[in-house]
């Protein structure tokens, strides 16, 4: 009895170690965005909301995280699903070793390549200044897609695969089989994927540093304002992030949560 109890605390306080080590920097960060000693204990904040390169940077992040994750979305679930559809298996494994080269390769290597091939594609087309909105947003999809494959693609094969085949038989197209059967069935996964990307793209410096242009994202603000000395409106900002990021992570945990409990409740009933 002595020994459990023993190895519980010591259990405890291994967790507590590492929660401190994980979590404390961000309390620091959460409680230096606040003047408790000034008149107005938001003063970061205001700051953040009157200064219009910050504010600029924050929209042009949100509006490349929303577009790129939707459109990796649409096309991670396309591949997804298709890989699904393959017979061979050293096709899938083949497919798959492909698809997690972006993945497993270093943010610094996927920037390089990308620029190079940006590079090359507007030489062709005679383009001097390419680097922009259009070659940020290109990247990001990029390196985006791949974590929406791996969230669809283990929700496809978790569905029965007799579903999309019995919907035809009653008089569905294949499209409209996919809409109506597939779809909600592997749902959850497509929320996760859509979540990662967008969070993935939020929180990207390496490659945007390098295909950006004079485009300017929230990454490259910050980093940018830090070399000259952090402002007290990069810790409210900075702030504002991960308690976004936050949200995000609860409402995706929540989705696959309730996923399982309702896969869990239908078994019970079975």
């Amino acid at each position: 009895m002595m020994k459990s109890r023993k190895g519980t605390l010591l259990n405890l306080f291994y967790v507590g170690l590492v929660l401190l080590f994980l979590y404390s920097p961000i309390a620091l960060l959460i409680y230096r965005s606040f003047d408790f000693g000034g008149d107005n204990v938001f003063a970061a904040y205001k700051d953040f909301f009157m200064n219009t390169a910050a504010k600029e940077a924050l929209e042009n992040s949100i509006i490349i995280a929303i577009i790129s994750a939707c459109v990796a979305t649409v096309i991670g679930t396309a591949a997804a699903v298709g890989i699904s559809k393959y017979k061979s298996r050293r096709a899938k494994s083949a497919v798959m070793l492909i698809t997690s080269i972006p993945m497993t390769s270093p943010d610094i290597v996927m920037a390089v390549s990308l620029v190079l091939l940006f590079g090359l594609v507007f030489a062709i087309v005679n383009v001097n200044d390419f680097l922009g909105f259009w070659t940020l947003l290109i990247s990001h999809i990029t390196f985006e897609i791949p974590y929406v494959l791996l969230s669809v693609l283990p929700k496809i094969n978790q569905m029965d695969e007799n579903l999309p085949q019995a919907a035809m038989d009653l008089g569905c197209k294949p499209l409209k089989a996919f809409f109506k059967v597939e779809l909600p069935a592997i749902k959850t996964g497509v929320l996760t994927g859509f979540f990662m990307a967008f969070t993935l793209s939020i929180d990207d410096f390496v490659i945007s540093r390098f295909t950006a242009g004079s485009y300017n994202t929230l990454p490259l603000f910050i980093y940018s304002a830090a070399r000259k000395g952090i402002p007290d409106y990069i810790y409210a900002l900075s702030t504002i992030i991960f308690v976004g990021v936050l949200l995000v992570l609860i409402l995706k945990n929540f989705i696959s949560s309730k996923d399982i409990y309702s896969k869990v409740r239908g078994k019970k009933k079975r």
